[in-house]
């Protein structure tokens, strides 16, 4: 991924969760869902969705029946 300019209020999120926000944010949506993570970080949903797509993260959401599962996979790694 190339590098992204991030904003002064991206670089103080990463340090208080001392993380960056390409593997923060995915973990928190996972388990708090949108608008709770952008509670939780302080910010709007809207400055949210602008920096998953800065960042190009992409969240999908999927309908599992029972006994079925998912598996993601990284690419290049």
């Amino acid at each position: 991924m190339p590098e992204v300019k991030k904003s002064k209020k991206m670089i103080q999120v990463e340090k208080k969760y001392r993380r960056p926000l390409e593997r923060l944010l995915p973990e928190l949506i996972n388990d708090n869902g949108l608008t709770e993570t952008a509670k939780e970080l302080g910010i709007g949903k809207a400055l949210l969705g602008y920096w998953l797509l800065k960042l190009q993260i992409r969240v999908v959401r999927i309908a599992l029946a029972p006994n079925q599962k998912i598996e993601v996979t990284t690419e290049g790694e």
